[in-house]
């Protein structure tokens, strides 16, 4: 899918500015998450577990929250308790994560709403342009749009003189 269309164009030949470098720290999406914006979810199928507070939505889940847009083919919703309001989502089976221009894919993905985080893990790739990031966790911060990759991180930066 769109992965493995971003890294054959990584392999193409993009130079390897850095290597190894562990918390680095990038900008992620143009603009700062409201997240207390109304969510929207669109799937295959739904399955709503009342005792556990939960619904389970399968195939072609995309969920929109503003600019941002999580894409997944499961997507399992944690209501809170006391009231009645989504508390976290947890995507997997290859998550894509679309804030502006900018866009990120792992094979799961946190989204903690009331702490405005998204923890994304294994296999994270995060692009920027023509720039690339890999890591196996990169933690967003929507208050801010500041992200933290870490395990292992590569970074791939364009040099072109038309970039």
């Amino acid at each position: 899918m769109i992965r493995r269309l971003l890294l054959a164009l990584l392999v193409a030949g993009l130079p390897v500015i850095s290597a190894a470098q562990q918390g680095t720290e990038v900008k992620f999406g143009s603009l700062q998450q409201d997240t207390k914006a109304p969510v929207e979810v669109t799937a295959d199928s739904l399955a709503v577990n009342q005792k556990d507070g939960t619904a389970l939505y399968t195939g072609n889940v995309v969920i929109v929250q503003g600019d941002m847009r999580l894409a997944a083919p499961r997507v399992l919703v944690v209501y809170s308790e006391s009231q009645g309001r989504i508390d976290r989502l947890e995507a997997t089976g290859g998550v894509t994560l679309v804030s502006g221009e900018e866009a990120a894919e792992a094979e799961r993905a946190d989204y903690n709403i009331n702490g405005g985080t998204v923890v994304m893990s294994g296999n994270v790739l995060l692009t920027q342009g023509p720039n690339a990031l890999t890591s196996q966790q990169m933690v967003v911060n929507l208050d801010t749009g500041a992200a933290t990759m870490s395990g292992r991180v590569k970074t791939i930066l364009q040099q072109g003189e038309d970039q």
